[in-house]
């Protein structure tokens, strides 16, 4: 196994335990502290840089169009994706632990925010849509 197979396998991995967190045991302090701040997507932010780093950098990517970003992937390497992986792993669970605050700020039962929880972190902006229709629902 490659060093960059080994972090990606231990980001991924931690990732999930963190969610689980999230979604399992909401009250537990660790949990409570792990929501409050930012610990897991620095940790991980770190782990992106590390990967662009070893990559070279972005090199000549346009981002202003599809092409651009359908070049990235098609001349990727496997440090690249996994930056791009990991930059989907920090922000998603950045949301997540948005919900979870301002949840709990709104008086949202815990059962009520498990469905949006889930949603971003398996898509992300859909998580964000489902968290905002929850709160129309329960008219919070």
């Amino acid at each position: 196994m490659t060093i960059t197979e080994t972090l990606f396998t231990i980001c991924n991995t931690s990732i999930l335990m963190a969610w689980g967190l999230l979604l399992l045991a909401p009250k537990w302090t660790f949990t409570l502290r792990l929501s409050e701040r930012p610990f897991v997507p620095l940790i991980l932010s770190l782990f992106y840089l590390y990967f662009i780093f070893v990559n070279g950098g972005l090199g000549n990517v346009d981002f202003s169009s599809l092409e651009g970003i359908i070049a990235l992937y098609e001349n990727s390497t496997p440090e690249l994706i996994a930056a791009g992986w990991l930059h989907y792993l920090a922000f998603d669970f950045w949301v997540g632990c948005w919900i979870m605050r301002e949840s709990k700020k709104k008086e949202i039962k815990h059962l009520y925010i498990v469905l949006p929880l889930l949603a971003t972190f398996m898509m992300g902006p859909a998580g964000i849509l489902f968290y905002e229709g929850t709160k129309v629902l329960l008219k919070k």
